[in-house]
């Protein structure tokens, strides 16, 4: 009796838990920790001036080194 009580909670409880699937969420910059990690051989460089507002994140680009690029707006002070 209690293995058929405990069979039947386990159950319950693994059929509940089948609609706590979610998506992944579009990456955001604007939180602090980092999503971004650089390409192999390439040397972190800091920041020399604040974020130009949310949503921009430090990110390196193969031509131009280290800029603040954000997903819509593309790359700060005119980089492609």
């Amino acid at each position: 009796m209690r293995n058929a009580i405990a069979l039947a909670v386990a159950g319950i409880a693994l059929a509940s838990m089948t609609g706590c699937i979610v998506a992944p969420a579009r990456p955001y910059y604007g939180g602090g920790g980092g999503g971004y990690v650089a390409p192999a051989g390439v040397v972190y460089v800091a920041p020399t001036y604040v974020s130009p507002g949310p949503g921009w994140g430090w990110e390196y680009h193969a031509q131009y080194g280290w800029g603040w690029h954000h997903p819509e707006h593309g790359w700060h002070r005119g980089w492609h």
